[in-house]
């Protein structure tokens, strides 16, 4: 390994600050580019910081170097609601990263894509040589860059893609922090259909391990899926969670045809967070094989579902006050759940 500096794009995001830390426990030096300012008071002092748009290519040579690893995380999250500048971001905004670190010799580029690319599988496990079948414009948007990433590999430039499953942790807000207010409260939680079907997530500290295990390797130009190894069935996973925070909340099912319709209607008038994927997804099976990413990092995931939910949410009830202080659109603050919280109901008035 010739580097010990990382550049991450989207740094002061969720995943962002998640790798500064690691990496400097790690004894790396860590270069955070965002146009968000820097809100962990832990890091300031400790990572350069660029502040500006990953799209700026000027900035992107400022802060890439010779031997530097870029991790490329920043990304327009559906919930930005804009398609024109989901796919600006997205895809443009890699060509830019990958340009800027070619230029600079960094050694490798590590894109952080999505299991989005996939859309809704008919096969599970899910491998990486799927047919991609995105859903929506940021699934859209990750499988264009991903060809974009593709373009740089065919002129040897060594780009590693990693598709990790939706991942948590203490301190990941977004759309968890409304089924965590909602638990936290008592109320009826939603789910489309019996809950029968598998979803698989992923604790943030696999998602770090196989990150700095692909930062390692030199050279490496693979695509990876990466998920939790042990999960089990929505409704399993939500009573366990609702039992753990002694809550009187209840499960509550929805015919799902019905109520992906009526979802539908409310995204397209803005009136709820939740996108096509959330939906889409929610009553599907949606589990990729990670046997790849286990050779080849020789990285095993080590908490399951259950474990993940049960911490994020454990943070979350701990620092609750604060985190209901700000709405915004990012994973590391409440999102505004506008019209659902017409629905939110709870559940002891259910009989």
């Amino acid at each position: 390994m010739n580097s010990h500096r990382i550049v991450i794009t989207g740094g002061t995001g969720f995943l962002g600050m998640a790798l500064a830390r690691y990496f400097l426990d790690n004894g790396w030096q860590v270069a955070l580019l965002d146009e968000s300012p820097l809100a962990d008071e832990t890091l300031k002092g400790h990572v350069e910081m660029f502040r500006g748009d990953v799209r700026d290519l000027s900035l992107l040579r400022q802060s890439i170097r010779e031997g530097d690893v870029v991790v490329h995380a920043a990304a327009a999250l559906p919930i930005r609601g804009s398609k024109e500048l989901i796919f600006d971001v997205n895809v443009n905004g890699t060509r830019k990263v990958l340009t800027a670190a070619k230029r600079n010799r960094a050694e490798k580029v590590i894109f952080i894509s999505s299991t989005a690319v996939y859309g809704v599988p008919k096969v599970h496990p899910t491998t990486e040589n799927h047919p991609l079948d995105p859903m929506g414009h940021y699934g859209v948007s990750k499988t264009m860059a991903e060809t974009v990433c593709e373009e740089f590999r065919e002129q040897g430039y060594p780009v590693a893609v990693l598709r990790p499953k939706t991942f948590l942790g203490p301190g990941r807000l977004g759309i968890f922090q409304i089924l965590f207010e909602w638990i936290h409260q008592g109320n009826l939680v939603y789910i489309l259909g019996k809950g029968a079907n598998r979803y698989q997530l992923l604790a943030l500290s696999d998602l770090l391990e196989a990150i700095w295990k692909t930062a390692n390797l030199p050279l490496f130009s693979q695509t990876l899926n990466i998920g939790s190894e042990v999960f089990g069935a929505v409704r399993e996973e939500l009573e366990d969670l609702i039992q753990h925070a002694h809550s009187s909340a209840r499960l509550f099912p929805l015919p799902a045809a019905p109520i992906k319709g009526f979802l539908r209607f409310l995204e397209l008038c803005r009136l709820s967070p939740l996108v096509e994927w959330h939906y889409k997804t929610a009553c599907e099976d949606s589990y990729v094989a990670i046997e790849k990413a286990k050779q080849t990092l020789d990285w095993f995931p080590r908490k399951s579902n259950i474990q993940a939910l049960r911490e994020s949410y454990d943070e979350y009830s701990l620092h609750r006050d604060r985190y209901l202080s700000a709405t915004g659109q990012t994973h590391t603050v409440a999102w505004d759940p506008k019209l659902l919280r017409v629905f939110r109901i709870p559940a002891k008035w259910i009989p």
